[in-house]
């Protein structure tokens, strides 16, 4: 399978502070990567590079494009949508407004209605609160906003980070098992940054490890979920 995303030799600083080192990294098209690694070992700076949101050099190609020196809004436009941490949910708008803020980057107006029609049918639990605000939501209902908020710009390949992040176990189990759904039925490729490694690997096919910086191994995420020594030594369990 061809690699939608590759990033090859990226660093990356905040202020002097170098916080990636020479990352070599792929997503391949309609598959699932999960980037794993203790507190501080880049994880979120590596979404953050992909993205033009914090300084780096290096070089990232989108579908063949090479998207080094694109901005952010342009590589979003290219098909690569992120569901930050802690939700980035518009608590003032309502479920619909959150949702239709996508439609001034989408051409076909049709399309983007079937697509806000796809995230009610994924999570039925927007549908039902679709004029209440975003700020009153729960936690899990402000998680599913947000990545139905990110299929809203029919994306190629969305960015998750912490997903799970305070959430209640049955919720993040079906928050897992509809992103499971959205690359099987949509063929979106994901990147997905997660501390429950467990869930991760098992969404996953290929997994990457972090440690300060650096890409410590990689492989099929079979290989890491069968090495218990691995995971002790970089994931905990």
């Amino acid at each position: 399978m061809a690699a939608l995303l590759e990033i090859r030799g990226v660093s990356a600083w905040y202020g002097p502070i170098r916080a990636l080192y020479d990352l070599d990294l792929a997503v391949e098209e309609g598959g699932v990567t999960a980037l794993l690694g203790a507190n501080g070992a880049g994880k979120t700076t590596t979404l953050r590079a992909i993205i033009n949101m914090v300084r780096r050099n290096g070089t990232m190609v989108l579908g063949g494009a090479d998207i080094s020196r694109a901005g952010t809004e342009d590589i979003v436009r290219r098909g690569v949508a992120q569901v930050p941490e802690g939700r980035g949910t518009f608590t003032g708008l309502t479920v619909e407004e959150n949702l239709k803020l996508a439609f001034h980057t989408r051409k076909d107006r049709a399309a983007a209605l079937r697509d806000m029609e796809m995230v009610y049918d994924l999570f039925p639990r927007l549908r039902e609160r679709v004029r209440q605000q975003a700020g009153t939501l729960s936690g899990g209902e402000q998680q599913m906003l947000a990545v139905g908020r990110a299929l809203m710009l029919a994306p190629r390949l969305m960015l998750l980070d912490e997903p799970s992040f305070g959430l209640a176990p049955l919720i993040v189990r079906e928050i897992f098992q509809v992103l499971r759904r959205i690359n099987a039925e949509q063929q979106v490729a994901m990147l997905i940054v997660e501390q429950n490694a467990a869930m991760a690997l098992e969404l996953a096919d290929t997994v990457y490890l972090l440690e300060t910086g650096r890409v410590v191994t990689s492989g099929p995420a079979e290989l890491v979920r069968n090495d218990e020594a691995l995971r002790k030594a970089y994931l905990g369990y």
